[in-house]
């Protein structure tokens, strides 16, 4: 049995693959690192041009109606090369939510803006440390006016609109409500990796719109981060080959004592167990592919299970990255930051690795009681 992508699906990886070497150097990674923009727009607007943005809305709302794979191959993509573009949150979460619990009217509103990236999405979910429950929620909804902090909102600064994830006082504790930023209190706020920025947003009887019943919030959003973990797993897999080839690179150019430093064992053995995580993680996306594009009951199963071993592959890969090339890898001058930044944010952009743990565990015993 073949579990590979297909030819078609390749084709469309390879012309990513021509299209971000042009377009997205590590000097372009290294621009927004360094500089005050949120993010690259010159190469957002040429992902734009190729439709990527577009890939899963239908045509009706103005996209190209593929399927869910094709996006796992963009992301993929996207993260070998550390892309510092607003993708995961108009792509994975914004446009997912929508598509899932969207008016007709909402839909026809934001998914063409968002198919031609003349619009960008977030979803606001976090407003503290640790586990965001229905019952810490401090953010509420009153006759169409939400109150409340959400911190940190990715893309929070630059985006356009927000589903917004607040309390509820009947059905799973909470709702999820559409609000446009344009007028929003918001700041942005430091992270680890610049190249993704993030913001605070305060809401101060601000105008918002239900998206979905009242009081399923919670469940809706539980679905939405289960379909975006698999695109978050892939993007991580795709930076996870990256960090490793990058050292793979310099053991082998790289001599002490007269010998590539990759023929030394000690090389070999972190290189190694690199290799054996990646291939871990990539066979779990392959699971969470499958779940996501049929819509199959085992997604949070699946998902659950790629998010972990991806967190755990693209962590280990960009730290042993770093140790491979020993003290300049430390240095600012280096690009082993870039995948050393992205996989720590990564990590727990939609919930940490713990977190994803209880999941699995949970969704493993909801699947033997079944």
């Amino acid at each position: 049995m073949n579990f590979d992508f297909s030819d078609e699906q390749n084709l469309l990886r390879e012309q990513a693959q021509a299209f971000l070497q042009e377009h997205c150097r590590p000097a372009a990674v290294r621009a927004v690192l360094d500089g005050d923009a949120a993010y690259d727009a010159a190469l957002w607007e040429k992902m734009a041009e190729l439709g990527w943005m577009a890939t899963v809305i239908p045509e009706q709302h103005g996209g190209i109606g593929l399927a869910h794979l094709e996006l796992c191959v963009l992301a993929e993509e996207l993260g070998r090369v550390v892309a510092p573009v607003p993708f995961s949150s108009s792509a994975y979460l914004a446009t997912e939510a929508l598509l899932l619990a969207g008016s007709a009217a909402q839909r026809e509103r934001w998914l063409p803006k968002l198919a031609t990236g003349a619009a960008i999405g977030t979803f606001a979910l976090a407003e503290r440390a640790g586990q965001t429950r229905p019952e810490r929620l401090t953010t509420t909804a009153v006759d169409g006016k939400l109150r409340g902090v959400k911190l940190p909102v990715a893309d929070g600064d630059i985006a356009d609109f927000a589903v917004v994830v607040a309390k509820a006082e009947h059905g799973d504790g909470a709702s999820l409500h559409l609000a446009e930023l344009a007028d929003a209190n918001r700041q942005r706020v430091a992270t680890l990796d610049p190249t993704r920025s993030h913001a605070r947003i305060a809401f101060e009887d601000h105008p918002a719109e239900p998206l979905g019943a009242a009081g399923e919030g919670w469940a809706l959003a539980q679905t939405l981060l289960d379909r975006a973990a698999v695109l978050f797993a892939w993007e991580q897999v795709g930076g996870a080959a990256a960090a490793l080839e990058m050292a793979k690179e310099y053991a082998l150019g790289r001599y002490a004592f007269g010998r590539p430093i990759a023929s030394y064992q000690a090389i070999k053995h972190k290189l190694a167990q690199a290799y054996v995580k990646n291939t871990l993680a990539r066979s779990n996306c392959y699971y969470g592919a499958w779940a996501l594009s049929t819509n199959a009951a085992e997604l949070p199963l699946a998902a659950a299970t790629a998010r972990v071993s991806a967190c755990q592959a693209y962590y280990y890969a960009s730290k042993e990255n770093i140790q491979t090339h020993g003290g300049m890898g430390f240095t600012w001058e280096f690009d082993c930051q870039f995948h050393y930044r992205r996989a720590k944010l990564l990590s727990v952009n939609i919930g940490s690795e713990a977190t994803w743990q209880d999941r699995l565990i949970r969704a493993v015993e909801a699947q033997a009681a079944a």
